[in-house]
């Protein structure tokens, strides 16, 4: 080939350009005494002078001096001039530009993530996550309280005991009937939450309950607690917040009663949830206020959707805590009795809020209420999902009040109500937390209800009868369950006998005081003794509860 210029190399020479198109041959800046340039570099060869020329040449035209056009869709990019190459961030090949696509998606997908999260943390996400906060004990550990045992949950998960079909001793007080037409209301057709200030309501513990203290005189049975109680041991492995238990060992009894004003008297909002609460209790959104909240809007709930002046069912006594001529709410009383061994049973007042009587069959109702406080704490707003999707506002309800809906579930189950209805009250405004409005009522029968909830009946008894039967092995007196406010754990302290009376007055008692736990041998020693004081039961099926 003639006139083709070659520039020898050998196979340890570094290739520098083949062609380089960005060479300014008039600007003496770039021209630099490079050796992997100076190898192709054929500017000084004197073949090249008519290729040079014809660079000059007036008869070059220019056909269109428009830059290509934007592509209407697709990644936007932004151009930095940089020193070294100010063209590093433009796509090269067909691959890279798909490369680049998807990285720009993502950067938008991560931008809208942070603007999801900051929207939804109040306070401009300077609150910590649930897992970091601090909860108090619900009791003051004193110091002259002994700790005797730690039960760590996990213990509990492997729990099972079937228990007989229970025995009904007897029916107090009376229920007025269910509205049916509650069961039609939507968002669209809200209805006001109303208050019933002139009803009293009742919530006594075990010990001053006449009809039990009837009962153990009676020798009817050998532990006597509530639904409330029963319920909260059945289902502490779901619980956050801290509770105490008082035990009673009085000569072969065992009575389970809860403190004056004890939390048990409350409903948790938001317990199980990944979202903090504010902290402050003047706050209306704190738990505490939440709690209060919760509990007010249930009491009135369950009076209202009744029908007014209706026909009430009267049962063989009257209610056992209301005074001649005091306006009660509507509640039945039920005792009932199960066996947990040979010799060994158990009796609990389970509380019924309603019934419905429809083809002359009679079905007993409980009627419990679930409250929204602020959609940008759960993030799902009632008015708009209700109607159109009330399984995805049910499933928000069950991951963040877990524990409170598995109490209700078990206490249904527990009274033998034949339905429980949830109704679903929201507040007015989100920063009103005295008016309400109700946005609809959802009924479910108790054991379907409990299977979907994954609620086990036979391990929830199994968590009461290896409580009962560690209880029993103590000595005569008095008591403490208390589940620690930072982890997964119950403890059993020893209280003197004035405990929690009126004349007994708690100090609290400086952290490096308390009371320490035992050792990691002692724990699993327990786990080991609770797992198999329901070992030979463990089989056995659940009875059905009428």
């Amino acid at each position: 080939m003639v006139n083709v210029p070659f520039a020898p190399f050998s196979r340890s020479d570094k290739l520098g350009r083949i062609a380089d198109w960005t060479r300014n041959l008039n600007n003496p800046s770039n021209r630099r005494n490079n050796a992997n340039d100076s190898v192709f570099d054929f500017t000084g060869d004197d073949s090249f002078a008519a290729t040079l020329a014809a660079d000059e040449d007036s008869s070059f035209r220019l056909v269109d001096g428009k830059p290509p056009p934007r592509p209407k869709f697709g990644p936007k990019w932004r151009f930095h001039h940089h020193h070294n190459n100010p063209s590093r961030h433009l796509p090269q090949r067909r691959d890279e530009e798909v490369e680049a696509r998807k990285r720009e998606a993502e950067k938008e997908r991560a931008r809208r993530d942070r603007l999801y999260h900051n929207n939804h943390r109040i306070g401009g996400g300077q609150h910590q996550r649930r897992e970091a906060a601090v909860f108090k004990s619900s009791v003051e550990i004193q110091p002259e309280w002994n700790m005797l045992e730690q039960i760590p949950f996990s213990t509990f998960s492997k729990l099972s005991f079937s228990v007989p079909e229970p025995e009904d001793l007897l029916f107090c007080g009376a229920l007025e009937s269910y509205d049916r037409t509650y069961d039609r209301l939507t968002p669209k057709n809200e209805r006001r939450l109303e208050r019933f200030k002139n009803r009293n309501f009742f919530k006594v513990t075990t010990t001053d309950d006449p009809v039990i203290r009837r009962l153990a005189n009676e020798d009817k049975a050998t532990v006597f607690a509530t639904d409330a109680i029963l319920s909260t041991l059945m289902c502490s492995p779901r619980s956050v917040y801290s509770w105490d238990i008082v035990v009673q060992r009085v000569g072969n009894k065992l009575f389970f009663d809860k403190r004056d004003g004890s939390q048990l008297d409350l409903l948790s909002v938001h317990e199980t949830s990944q979202e903090p609460l504010p902290e402050s209790k003047d706050d209306i959104n704190s738990a505490h206020s939440l709690s209060v909240e919760a509990a007010y809007i249930n009491q009135n709930f369950s009076q209202q959707v009744l029908v007014k002046e209706g026909k009430k069912v009267s049962f063989e006594e009257p209610n056992p805590f209301a005074n001649e001529g005091e306006e009660v709410a509507s509640a039945g009383y039920r005792y009932r009795r199960w066996k947990l061994d040979n010799d060994m049973y158990l009796v609990a007042r389970c509380e019924l809020q309603s019934v419905l009587e429809s083809n002359n069959q009679r079905q007993f109702l409980t009627l419990n209420a679930l409250n929204e406080f602020d959609p940008k704490y759960s993030g799902v707003d009632w008015r708009q999902k209700l109607e159109t999707q009330r399984g995805a506002v049910l499933a928000t309800e069950l991951k963040n009040n877990s524990n409170k809906m598995a109490k209700w579930t078990a206490q249904a189950l527990l009274g033998g109500a034949d339905m429980m209805k949830l109704g679903y009250v929201s507040r007015v405004h989100p920063r009103d937390h005295f008016n309400h409005v109700i946005l609809g009522v959802v009924g479910y029968k108790p054991r379907d209800f409990a299977s979907q909830i994954n609620l086990n009946m036979a391990n929830m008894w199994g968590i009461v009868k290896s409580i009962v039967d560690l209880c029993m092995k103590l000595n005569e007196g008095k008591y403490v369950l208390v589940k620690d406010p930072s982890k997964p754990q119950v403890r059993i302290y020893e209280v003197p006998a004035d405990a929690f009376e009126n004349d007994y007055v708690e100090e609290p008692l400086p952290e490096e005081e308390q009371a320490q736990p035992p050792t990691e041998d002692a724990a699993n020693g327990l786990s080991s003794e609770i797992s198999v004081a329901a070992t030979d039961v463990e089989d056995k099926e659940i009875t059905a509860v009428p």
